[in-house]
């Protein structure tokens, strides 16, 4: 069993030990997973990136994976392979020799 399959499994049994499956559907987590990464995303408000509280990164961070992972498995999708095909996608489109440095989006390049 590899490492996100184990992480996969806890959040499943905690999930499951509280009866919250049931509202755990594919939209919810979703929304979950979109409302967590605000949350993430509101630690960096009107701040520099260093100021940010590491400790609050973390348990957001956490709580972003945890919901990605938890919609990975409602799909029956595999991290890993669905990481290394979107890697292999953007790397189509997004060629070193046109793309190194740049911060442009692959179509204004």
């Amino acid at each position: 069993m590899t490492e996100t399959q184990q992480l996969i499994q806890l959040l499943t049994r905690f999930r499951d030990e509280r009866d919250w499956q049931q509202f755990h559907n594919a939209k919810d987590l979703a929304v979950a997973l979109n409302i967590e990464s605000a949350e993430l995303l509101e630690l960096f408000l009107w701040k520099s990136p260093e100021e940010a509280d590491r400790s609050k990164v973390a348990e957001e961070l956490a709580d972003v994976i945890a919901y990605a992972l938890l919609l990975a498995d409602k799909y029956g999708l595999d991290i890993s392979e669905i990481v290394k095909d979107k890697v292999k996608q953007n790397g189509e489109k997004y060629p070193v020799n046109k793309a190194k440095g740049s911060a442009r989006k692959y179509d204004e390049l």
